[in-house]
């Protein structure tokens, strides 16, 4: 057994990042549960590999390949390209290797921010079991209702998502994956979980668009695992959504509700103003990600569910309950336009807690650090 490889069960996580190891330890705990049957799941390294091409998956059933890492560090650390040239590389070694292991489900753990997010979002349902998510295309092109123009590039998240669903269905085509499921959670949530999402309850106020109802719908870690071992039991295929639900419909919060959960006040921006402040600002380093994922922060993107409810899935955790878990995760820290700010430096700042607009502070802070 190699130190990457870690057999323990008939689903398989692939890779380390704080969603693979959220996934994994949620699906030991689930299936290991009276009554629940089966096995843990396993972690194997984001590049398997082994002489017989197998990469030791012999006798796996399904294995998970994660898109949205939760990693937001080593995603805005690289360069677009090299991202995503390495996110195809380690997608099609780890296809490769579940094919050549028999494996016969592949799950895919991507984001309904690849559906885009504009004013007014309708919400995003499923498509029948044949829909493999063609919409989105991964190649930097924009996607329906993504809130870019036609020929403006999508350098930041969720055309990374597009890029590895793209990367996915390629390599499920070459090695004639029998099932393929690619699922899209709402904002997600959970232990050591870190996107641009989530940074934006770390910064001093809640940056809105004048105009715009943002409604937001949020899903944890532990539900995505069952979201999982539903697809995998009940053979599930296609691209799904995943958010908390209630009643049958999607569980989400209005902007008043987050408000008064997380004890922010909101700083509110014509939309103009602030997707090209935050293009700027972007350009000359003071953010760490694009105008295009600003969309997603302000815009709504709930979704459905539909066919994991209907499946029997059934959501341990309300989109209360994972913010305020958010909530409590961010006290202590500082951020700014998904950047964190060290304390000291916005007390000698003295804006980043008053901030009049939260995109100018981003700005403001960058220039005094610039003077240090």
């Amino acid at each position: 057994m190699t130190p990457h490889l870690v057999r323990s069960g008939r689903t398989v996580v692939v890779g380390d990042s704080p969603v693979a190891r959220g996934l994994r330890e949620a699906l030991g705990v689930r299936l290991h549960a009276p009554g629940g049957g089966g096995d843990a799941g396993a972690a194997i390294s984001e590049h398997p590999a082994s002489d017989d091409g197998s990469a030791g998956l012999d006798g796996a059933e399904a294995v998970i390949i994660v898109g949205q890492t939760g990693d937001f560090e080593s995603v805005v650390a690289r360069r677009t390209a090299e991202r995503r040239a390495e996110t195809a590389e380690r997608v099609h070694a780890a296809v490769a290797a579940a094919v050549a292991a028999g494996v016969v489900h592949v799950v895919g753990i991507s984001s309904a921010m690849v559906e885009g997010a504009t004013p007014g979002r309708a919400l995003i349902d499923d498509g029948d079991d044949s829909d493999d998510g063609h919409g989105t295309d991964g190649t930097g092109s924009t996607a329906p209702d993504s809130g870019l123009e036609p020929d403006e590039p999508d350098e930041g998240a969720a055309g990374d998502l597009r890029a590895f669903e793209a990367a996915l269905r390629e390599a499920a085509a070459v090695h004639q994956v029998p099932r393929l499921t690619v699922l899209r959670p709402a904002v997600l949530v959970g232990p050591g979980v870190d996107t641009l999402l989530t940074r934006h309850f770390e910064a001093p106020r809640i940056l809105t668009v004048r105009g715009t109802r943002r409604d937001w719908q949020l899903v944890h870690v532990d539900d995505l695992a069952s979201a999982v071992a539903v697809c995998v039991e009940h053979g599930l295929t296609g691209a799904l959504t995943v958010g908390a639900v209630r009643d049958g419909a999607p569980d989400v919060l209005d902007p008043d509700e987050v408000v008064a959960i997380t004890g922010l006040r909101t700083v509110d921006l014509p939309a103009a103003v602030a997707f090209a402040a935050a293009e700027r600002l972007h350009r000359v380093g003071a953010l760490p990600a694009p105008a295009s994922d600003l969309a997603c922060t302000v815009y709504p993107w709930t979704v459905s569910a539909r066919r994991l409810t209907a499946a029997g899935w059934v959501p341990g955790w309300s989109s209360r309950s994972c913010l305020e878990l958010l909530v409590d995760q961010a006290r202590g820290r500082l951020g700014v336009g998904g950047r964190r700010v060290a304390r000291r430096d916005a007390a000698a700042l003295g804006a980043a807690g008053a901030a009049v607009a939260l995109l100018g502070t981003a700005a403001v802070w960058r220039q005094a650090r610039g003077r240090r």
